[in-house]
């Protein structure tokens, strides 16, 4: 299956192993590593015609790569998604995506349960280039209606959101952002595109922090932004080309390894989350456990509509504020200590002094980030395994 064949009559576990690969003259199996910085040309002509687009070949590796090629199709294929272009890092996708939409003048709506680094690009980083910005409580939907200015441009959700796994209707934010010209924006991570598929929901773009899941394995940074191929060459390829936050080779290979076994890893690490969340749901000292997979999660009727599977994440809050979480983290042997996620190892991290450390008690509050909430990454281990960690753990505090 070539660049050109998405396969869109395969699975998409089939598609995750085959599309979008580029074979050398040499025919290789697995997918090639092109460590290079540049190319050279026929002819000044070709020179000339592929820096007017008129050739389709690779030019710089600002630009586009062969190797970094493979992991955009690829990724496209499996989002259904006509276009898709990598970055250095999830949050580089994360700023393309609203920059490249905005001028001075326009205005933003986003919700106000965000991580960090999204909020600061909203709330602070918009604003010295001319963009205003709204936050709402993401799932009532008539607040987007009610923010919504005639210089409205963008709205932008995380869904669930991190680490408090808000669930936000994108079905509903993106019928009113098309009603009053708007584009949505939906940051993928936490459903991963295996349980939700934001453009399918009315969604204009949908990016990733590759590092997370798609990598999965703790080991390269990585950015994908999806979107229609008009949208991307219209609004987003100038920004990328000439701001350069480019991928490296190197970590779109590994990207494209890892995209093999996805479907293998997250579903892996959904059941045992699911196991562990019902465990935690019983534990007498944590006050609350959140969890898209139980049925009284504040946003349980969006997510039977619109994810067909559960997060790898858990958050819960431990009866006793800070003091007992940190009680709690330190007598963690198996899970460690870690402000990643989606990972093959289970990682666990206290939002309120690392993710959103920098925003005021009030601030956080307003998010639902309280000083005993803490977030849980479950990854490939045995579940048994990782609830005896959390069993000890919990006799800490």
């Amino acid at each position: 299956m070539t660049g050109q064949d998405k396969g869109a009559s395969l699975h998409p576990e089939t598609r995750l192993v085959h599309a979008g690969t580029l074979r050398s003259q040499f025919g290789e199996t697995s997918e090639a590593l092109f460590l290079t910085q540049g190319h050279v040309y026929d002819s000044a002509e070709q020179c000339e015609a592929r820096f007017l687009n008129k050739d389709p070949g690779f030019q710089y590796a600002r630009f586009s790569n062969p190797t970094v090629t493979m992991l955009e199709q690829r990724m496209a294929a499996f989002e259904g998604a006509e276009a898709c272009r990598a970055t250095a890092t999830g949050m580089a996708a994360v700023t393309a995506a609203v920059m490249g939409l905005v001028r001075a003048g326009d205005h933003v709506v986003a919700a106000q349960a965000l991580f960090g680094s999204c909020r600061y690009v909203v709330e602070e980083h918009l604003p010295r280039y001319g963009v205003a910005s709204t936050l709402v409580n993401g799932p009532d939907i008539e607040a987007w209606r009610k923010a919504v200015r005639p210089n409205t441009k963008v709205f932008f959700l995380e869904s669930p959101s991190n680490p408090t796994l808000e669930v936000i209707d994108i079905a509903a934010v993106a019928a009113i952002a098309k009603e009053v010209g708007a584009r949505l924006i939906v940051d993928n991570v936490f459903a991963t595109p295996l349980f939700q598929r934001p453009l399918e929901l009315g969604a204009d773009i949908v990016v990733y922090s590759a590092t997370k899941h798609i990598d999965g394995q703790g080991r390269c940074l990585g950015g994908l932004l999806l979107a229609s191929e008009e949208l991307i060459q219209t609004e987003i390829q100038t920004y990328l080309r000439q701001t350069g936050p480019a991928m490296s080779p190197f970590n779109a290979w590994v990207m494209l390894k890892a995209l093999e076994t996805l479907p293998l890893r997250v579903q892996r690490q959904a059941q045992s989350a699911t196991i562990i969340a019902d465990w935690l749901a019983g534990q007498e000292k944590l006050s609350k456990v959140i969890f898209p997979g139980h049925k009284d999660h504040p946003q349980a009727a969006t997510i039977a509509k619109q994810m067909s599977g559960p997060s790898t994440l858990i958050a819960f809050e431990v009866a006793g504020g800070k003091d007992a979480a940190f009680r709690l983290l330190n007598a963690m042997k198996l899970i460690r200590i870690s402000n990643n996620l989606g990972d093959a190892k289970s990682l666990i991290v206290h939002p309120a002094t690392t993710t959103h450390q920098r925003f005021t008690p009030e601030v956080r509050a307003s998010m639902g980030v309280t000083d005993g909430m803490i977030r849980l990454s479950i990854g490939l281990e045995h579940p048994d395994d990782l609830i005896a960690d959390i069993r000890t753990a919990l006799a800490a505090v």
